[in-house]
């Protein structure tokens, strides 16, 4: 693939995701000048080693320019590379789970879709789906607010009436997210066995024919005295909910019962 259909990714976390699933060619890795070669940046140069992968030493106002958010390093790699809805439902089959995928609706911001990708890589979704027009694709920014998740889930952009009909007819149980009225609360549902979450964007929901095409619509519980929540967290809660429901199915044993290590971030 030539230079000019390249992007550049900023981040040690998404630049050491990126290398580490090695679903896309990686041109070449580029270091801020003076960078300290330890932790996540030196883990990300040891894969780059391992998989060929040229890297450049660059100044930081060079590198600014190229990218937000690098630390210190970047990534020329290819575009993001896209599968089909009919990937994601083999996925499930082959690792012997009901399907578990997230559809997103015209999502528009790309630190919310980030968030989701986030969550949904971390409960253990097959895929998910977005629109092919309308909607925020995988691009640098999203590696970032994923802090490079993206990396490591099939991810397919397809007409998405089409996609439910398609997971559906594969025996899915299609459920949108919502606050209307006639949205049935989220704990009255078993939400177990094959599933499809719709998220619907920031500020419109779901559009009205792929509403119109879920099995049911559900909605989280409210106390407070705000009637709504962003669109990433709301998905996210809705997420971990299906994922309980599967009685977290995959999750890691923890590793040490005292916590992490001295000097550990809470998340990164």
């Amino acid at each position: 693939m030539s230079r000019n259909k390249t992007e550049v990714i900023g981040g040690r976390n998404p630049v050491y995701e990126v290398l580490r699933a090695g679903r896309r060619r990686v041109h070449r890795l580029l270091v801020a000048d003076g960078m300290r070669s330890r932790g996540r940046l030196q883990q990300a140069l040891d894969l780059a080693a391992a998989r060929g992968v040229p890297c450049e030493t660059v100044s930081r106002a060079a590198l600014d320019r190229l990218a937000s958010n690098h630390q210190g390093l970047a990534a020329e790699a290819e575009p993001y590379p896209y599968v089909a809805a009919a990937d994601i439902l083999e996925r499930a089959r082959q690792a012997g789970e009901p399907p578990f995928v997230l559809l997103l609706d015209t999502l528009q911001d790309p630190q919310n879709f980030g968030t989701l990708l986030r969550t949904a890589e971390a409960v253990g979704v097959h895929g998910v789906i977005l629109p092919v027009h309308q909607s925020v694709g995988v691009t640098a920014a999203v590696v970032s607010a994923s802090s490079g998740a993206s990396e490591h889930l099939l991810i397919a952009r397809e007409n998405l009436s089409q996609a439910v009909r398609t997971l559906q007819a594969d025996g899915v149980w299609v459920v949108g997210l919502e606050s209307s009225p006639e949205a049935r609360p989220l704990a009255s549902l078993d939400l177990g066995g094959p599933l499809g979450l719709v998220v619907g964007s920031e500020a419109e929901g779901m559009r009205r024919l792929v509403r119109e095409g879920c099995d049911v619509l559900v909605r989280l519980p409210m106390r407070g005295r705000v009637d709504s929540l962003n669109a990433a967290v709301a998905g996210s809660i809705a997420l971990y909910a299906a994922w309980a429901a599967r009685r977290y199915a995959g999750a890691r044993a923890v590793e040490a019962e005292a916590g992490p290590p001295p000097g550990a971030g809470p998340l990164d």
